[in-house]
């Protein structure tokens, strides 16, 4: 029987111990894969400011600074609130029924200090590793409420949805108890965040968007984005640090690491070149924000799936993604709600589709690992049900716990900035400065 093999294995196996176990052989560093793990971890992070220019070039003149800070906000925030509490409710046994982790140990990383994990790399590396997911996650739902948030109002949304929300989930999926991680013959299958990144904060911008409300004059006035030039070149460093966010989640440098990297550049160029077709067909002339919008549409879809499909299923993932994240652009563009900068859109649409479609690409010999697991069969319909299911609680509980979030910060603090400062701009009214050294009122 062929050994099942699937990376989260390892990494539930070392969530399970941390040391050696008395009479077990001693765990040693591997230099090789915890360096890789290391750039990963630095490229991950990279992202963030990668996200910030992406969003930032999107917005216009006035909100330029308020926006970035979005990004560098969560930086800071989650930087903090990870290592202390997140990671001890992401990776800890299960409590409260395996609703989230927890163990003292975990808190503020005090229990590690001396860990090697199974994976052959420090515990350290494998916590700044995933707090670099929980930075970015609540980063990607700012695109939705882009231009029209208190700071204060907002900072506080994120810190409390990384623990309430983000937290949760990422324990349902990838520690070693939760129920999706365990639900059927070879679990959820997320090998980087399509479910717990993408999903959560696609769908809870989308509540935010609709919540709050849009911008003062949309649909009306058209919002031109400030600087292009800046949004390709967060483009680029989103591609570049995706990198690290696929092929580091293999928890290796082998040839599950070279697989995952593959498939990570070929459905990002999948992506991108399927969204300058159709803007080609449709309009007859491609677009640089397409071309940004399909590299991300690429990434996100292959994100899930990196870990599973061979590079036929990137290209189609890619392209599948591409699709259906332009018709969801159409679409909100024809139902009017105002997500801003298509957080929704492209994260929400783009995970989903990645979850869901990655069932029929499957490499075959995953497929009789798994039903070589179960003892008897185990069919792509039967996977598809399983991917279905994570997909539709991610769904459902991002949404109703991100609408009580919403509802409560704006009834207390406040969230959705008056007209006023709307006019003036994020960048003076929440942080008295200005981006370029003017203002667009516009």
């Amino acid at each position: 029987m062929k050994k099942f093999s699937y990376p989260l294995l390892l990494l539930a196996a070392a969530m399970m111990s941390s040391g050696t176990a008395w009479g077990a052989e001693e765990v040693v560093t591997d230099s090789g894969t915890t360096s890789w793990m290391l750039t990963s971890t630095a490229l991950v992070l990279l992202m963030v400011p990668g996200l910030a220019m992406f969003y930032g070039g999107l917005v216009r003149t006035k909100n330029v600074i308020g926006t970035m800070m979005h990004s560098f906000a969560a930086m800071v925030i989650i930087g903090v609130l990870w290592p202390t509490l997140g990671y001890a409710l992401s990776f800890g046994p299960g409590i409260l029924g395996g609703f989230i982790g927890w163990d003292s140990k975990y808190f503020l990383l005090q229990g590690i200090d001396d860990t090697i994990m199974s994976t052959q790399i420090p515990e350290y590396v494998f916590a700044m590793f995933q707090g670099k997911f929980a930075i970015i996650t609540p980063a990607l739902i700012a695109g939705a409420f882009a231009e029209r948030v208190n700071f204060k109002g907002y900072a506080l949304f994120i810190a409390l949805w990384s623990l309430i929300v983000y937290s949760p989930i990422c324990h349902w999926v990838w520690a070693a108890d939760g129920f999706l991680f365990n639900l059927g013959a070879m679990g959820a299958i997320d090998f980087a965040g399509g479910t717990v990144v993408h999903i959560s904060s696609g769908v809870t911008a989308l509540v935010a968007a609709l919540y709050l409300g849009g911008r003062r004059g949309y649909p009306r006035n058209v919002m031109h984005p400030n600087n292009l030039v800046m949004t390709l070149m967060g483009a680029g460093l989103l591609w570049v640090g995706w990198f690290g966010f696929n092929a580091g989640s293999a928890i290796a440098s082998n040839l599950a690491t070279a697989r995952a990297l593959t498939v990570t550049q070929m459905a990002a160029a999948a992506g991108a070149f399927t969204w300058m077709v159709i803007e080609m067909v449709q309009h007859g002339k491609a677009t640089s924000l397409g071309v940004a919008s399909g590299i991300l549409a690429g990434l996100v879809a292959i994100t899930p799936a990196a870990g599973v499909v061979q590079p036929s299923g990137a290209l189609a993932l890619g392209a599948l993604a591409a699709v259906f994240c332009y018709l969801a652009i159409l679409l909100k563009n024809k139902l009017g709600y105002d997500d801003s900068l298509d957080a929704f859109g492209i994260h929400g649409v783009g995970g989903i589709v990645g979850a869901l479609a990655l069932t029929f690409f499957i490499r075959p010999s995953w497929m009789a690992d798994a039903a070589a697991k179960v003892g008897g069969s185990w069919t792509v319909w039967q996977q598809f049900g399983v991917q279905a299911t994570a997909v539709g609680v991610t769904i459902a509980y991002a949404a109703v716990v991100s609408l009580i979030l919403l509802f409560v910060i704006e009834k207390t603090i406040g969230l959705r900035i008056s007209e006023d400062e709307e006019m003036s701009g994020l960048d003076h009214s929440m942080h008295g400065e200005q981006g370029y050294g003017l203002i667009n009122l516009n």
